[in-house]
């Protein structure tokens, strides 16, 4: 038999081999549930409570705080005209409400849900929000005048306004002093001191580009960021060193790390969850894509359960000829939120 020939076959072979066990591998996450949730507003951000398994979330001009074990409303707040985000002070027993339309801050008691201030914020449509246990300071990042209203959490007073070099997207904290923050049109990661309430360096986040999406490994210092061009880029939050970018799905708009997996999920508009793991804070990889809904961009994880979170909702259909670029409306009474779980 010719030498090559027998070569090439064994490689074939052995290529075929890896394709049917990685076809064959069984995936660790499945669609569980969709949770109704009425209204039909648009969503942006939502945020889960592991310790009381309650999630708040961003809808029309409302939030809704859901109770993820029994499916039913425990409490909506109302009157977040524009809201984006939701971020909570359990040491203070206070949540905060970034409202866009509004210019404004909603300050709830997170025992009641019942409004106790209103803050106006010194810019306009604040979008990601953030609670820094370290400082207790709320940072309002303002998308319109590419600024952050920082407000103390014990007074519900205006402590400073930072001026930032672009339009800010989501942020994190190290809960030790440091504030991170994507700045979408320049391609980089912000990070600001919250107790002098400075910016600190700008560093870029080549190859990623626009990122939005920010998530936060305390352990291992590690910063998960989902860019508009298809990726996930991993930075170390000491040096500003990227050590990793993999593919992730279209339409990424959030990420969410669950420490004891060790795993960062991005949820992709165009209907998939990608899977990353990592093992020590190095050796990341593309675990798995798990197929969910169309519309399904952001996340949140219950780091008890390890449950992952997504709301989204049905489009109608697009008329032909119409403008690609402009989202398609919804389907009245579709919006629900999506249970993906592990299958343990």
């Amino acid at each position: 038999m010719n030498p090559m020939k027998s070569i090439s076959s064994l490689f074939l072979l052995l290529c075929a081999s890896a394709f049917l066990h990685a076809q064959s591998k069984p995936s660790e996450y499945k669609p569980l549930n969709k949770i109704k949730v009425e209204g039909d507003g648009g969503w942006d951000y939502l945020t889960c409570d592991a310790s009381t398994g309650l999630l708040y979330i961003s809808h029309g001009t409302i939030v809704q705080v859901l109770d993820v074990k029994t499916g039913t409303l425990t409490a909506t707040i109302p009157d977040t005209k524009g809201v984006h985000g939701i971020t909570l002070a359990p040491d203070l027993n206070k949540g905060f409400i970034s409202n866009g339309r509004d210019t404004s801050v909603t300050v709830f008691d997170m025992k009641t849900f019942k409004e106790t201030a209103r803050v106006k914020v010194t810019g306009k449509n604040p979008d990601a929000i953030l609670y820094d246990p370290f400082s207790h300071m709320v940072f309002a990042f303002n998308g319109r005048t590419s600024n952050a209203t920082v407000i103390d959490g014990k007074t519900n007073a205006v402590a400073a306004t930072i001026a930032l070099d672009g339009k800010p997207e989501f942020a994190a904290t190290d809960g030790k002093g440091k504030v991170f923050l994507n700045i979408e049109t320049k391609s980089t990661l912000c990070v600001i001191n919250s107790t002098s309430l400075k910016v600190e360096q700008y560093w870029p986040i080549a190859p990623g580009k626009e990122a939005s999406g920010l998530a936060f490994d305390a352990k291992n210092r590690r910063l998960f960021m989902v860019c508009d061009n298809n990726l996930m880029v991993i930075m170390d939050a000491d040096n500003g060193k990227v050590i990793a970018s993999l593919p992730i799905g279209e339409g990424a708009d959030g990420v969410a790390f669950d420490p004891e997996k060790e795993r960062a999920y991005s949820s992709n508009g165009d209907g998939t969850l990608t899977v990353v793991q990592g093992e020590k804070g190095a050796n990341y990889k593309v675990l798995e894509t798990v197929a969910t809904q169309k519309g399904a961009r952001t996340v949140a994880v219950d780091t008890k359960t390890h449950h992952i979170y997504m709301p989204t909702a049905e489009y109608e259909a697009v008329p032909a000829g119409s403008d690609e670029k402009k989202r398609p409306p919804l389907k009245k009474g579709s919006f629900v939120v999506l249970d993906v779980a592990p299958i343990k």
